[in-house]
């Protein structure tokens, strides 16, 4: 069946439809990565964005299940070159186009992904609708997709109630905006016991809970939108309780603080972008998936320093505050997908702790 991308700026893309057949507004984005689809699926940052893979091949290794990184898929589209129809890996469970139609997910193949991301690249990250059920009126579609904004994901992303995973080591709540798995199974993997609590938990019941250390998670969305739990984490910052935050978590703590934040033309998405360590001059290869930035022109340096710059673009990647057990990261330490370089991170944040 016959699929097509409308893009804002009135660019039709026209391919074919694979998995669920219905018609999504989204926010259209794309990833660099080569591998780790299935880890984008399934990350929760990507609630209200379609996934342009930049990778002219996706679905070649089929779908493991041991991989994902939350109980559902939130993409609401994926954009691809092509789909292979065949998996060959001893982890496959299933296949890439059953996912797609299990978790409702619309996707259209067939497309030139390259002049697509070409576009995003040179006007900026737009939005479009992806038809995969037949003809389309074109002022309904260019009205739906000027109206469509990304809204309320925290909140629709995070868990509905505390839990914990055991461990013997230092007890760390994780406050969820959108978490990936991986980070807290870095954390028992440290030996931590990680007490998951949702974005709206207050910071006083948070401090009740006796902690040796706070994770602020990854999350999707405008961070500014947050307002009540920026307020809450000001309180966090208050307490002197170690504190490790991580993508929207890094931007909450930043705004929590009195800087700004912005939206960046076409964000961060991918496994291999370049980052500094900016006091010990070495450079890592970080996993990035975010589309706003902290200003750092609005930072208080009484409060808080750079830490951390990204070598592509110059923006900042990291933050280092000024007599407090306090470090964030635009990045994404716990990798999957991407490269492992920075998962020393979590070793500094035991450490912070133990300290």
């Amino acid at each position: 069946m016959k699929a097509y991308l409308i893009l804002e700026d009135g660019s039709v893309y026209e391919g074919n439809s694979v998995g669920a057949e219905k018609s999504v507004v989204s926010e259209i984005v794309f990833n660099t990565s080569m591998t780790g689809y299935l880890e984008v699926m399934t990350d929760p940052s990507y609630a209200g964005q379609a996934v342009v893979m930049t990778y002219p091949l996706i679905g070649n290794y089929g779908i493991c299940y041991e991989d994902i990184e939350s109980n559902k898929a939130w993409v609401d589209a994926f954009i691809v070159r092509e789909l292979s129809e065949v998996a060959s890996n001893f982890r496959n469970e299933d296949s890439i186009q059953n996912f797609l139609k299990v978790n409702n997910i619309p996707c259209i193949t067939g497309i030139d992904t390259r002049d697509l991301t070409k576009r995003l690249r040179e006007y900026g990250t737009m939005n479009g609708m992806i038809i995969t059920t037949g003809s389309y009126d074109i002022s309904e579609v260019s009205q739906k997709i000027k109206e469509y904004s990304v809204k309320g994901v925290v909140k629709k992303t995070s868990t509905d109630k505390s839990y914990t995973l055991d461990g013997k080591g230092k007890r760390v709540v994780l406050m969820d905006f959108g978490a990936k798995r991986n980070i807290a199974k870095q954390l028992q993997k440290r030996g931590c016991e990680v007490i998951v609590v949702p974005c709206d938990t207050t910071a006083d019941d948070i401090i009740k809970l006796n902690p040796d250390g706070i994770m602020l998670s990854n999350g999707p969305g405008d961070p500014k939108e947050n307002v009540d739990i920026i307020k809450e984490i000001k309180k966090l910052y208050d307490s002197d309780i170690p504190i490790f935050a991580i993508c929207l978590g890094h931007q909450l703590m930043a705004l929590a603080t009195g800087a700004d934040t912005y939206k960046l033309k076409y964000g961060h998405r991918g496994g291999n972008h370049p980052v500094k360590d900016l006091e010990n001059g070495k450079t890592y290869i970080s996993s990035q998936n975010h589309g706003y930035a902290v200003d750092e022109s609005t930072l208080n340096k009484s409060i808080c320093i750079p830490a951390f710059v990204n070598v592509n673009d110059n923006t900042n990647e990291g933050l280092r505050y000024i007599n407090k057990n306090i470090f964030t990261v635009q990045y994404h330490p716990e990798a999957c997908p991407g490269p492992r370089d920075n998962s020393y991170l979590f070793d500094k944040f035991i450490k912070m702790m133990e300290d």
